[in-house]
């Protein structure tokens, strides 16, 4: 019998050891606001670990980040979370209140602002270089984001964005094997299963992925 194919480990900070600016999230994430899912990774040649700090911005909750499983974050990724927001209501923007002294009596005034909810990323997402995402989107399974846009508006499964503001492109697949792809979720199969098939998911048609998709009980 053939040996078992390796299943890479997806509890370990660097997945290439030689490369420490690529670093797995959901290792690295202690916040409680953040989820990650298996394998989604984040590569920066600054400090990757800082992720949390430098990448989520903003971030006081109660609203989540939530990112899918499989996902590739380029360098400089951003998520502007709902703390960014400021009174728009009156005369001025500017947050009196958080500069100390008297302006603090007023905290009520920037305290409770609507927010937009939970940014939720769907799985296997590609984000390009620099690429920013605002309050609350939601961005589906397989998208593409590209360099340097700026998200503000939900994002289609499978659907390529760019731009600033990112508008969709197209599609990369028809509506009907979009929802073949996302009735197949390989993304959820077991990891064996996906070591096993890594060259079709990868490259292949998605027939090839129906055929080779765990046998349903």
């Amino acid at each position: 019998m053939p040996p078992l194919p390796l299943t890479p480990d997806p509890n370990v900070l660097h997945p290439m050891p030689d490369q420490p600016r690529v670093v797995l999230l959901r290792p690295l994430i202690t916040s409680p606001l953040i989820e990650a899912g298996e394998f989604s990774y984040y590569d920066d040649p600054d400090d990757a670990t800082a992720f949390e700090t430098r990448n989520v911005l903003y971030h006081y909750g109660p609203e989540k980040l939530i990112i899918g499983k499989f996902c590739a974050l380029g360098e400089g990724v951003r998520f502007i979370m709902n703390g960014a927001n400021h009174r728009m209501d009156g005369p001025s923007t500017f947050p009196f209140p958080i500069m100390g002294g008297s302006w603090s009596e007023h905290f009520d005034l920037i305290s409770g602002l609507p927010g937009r909810g939970d940014t939720v990323i769907g799985n296997d997402v590609w984000f390009g270089y620099r690429t920013m995402v605002m309050p609350g989107v939601r961005i589906g399974h397989g998208a593409i984001i590209a360099s340097g846009s700026v998200v503000t508006t939900d994002v289609p499964d499978y659907g390529i964005v760019g731009g600033n503001p990112a508008t969709l492109i197209r599609r990369r697949y028809s509506d009907e094997d979009v929802a073949r792809l996302l009735d197949l979720a390989w993304w959820d199969w077991p990891l064996d299963h996906i070591t096993t098939h890594t060259r079709t998911i990868m490259s292949g048609s998605v027939a090839a992925l129906e055929a080779a998709a765990p046998k349903k009980p």
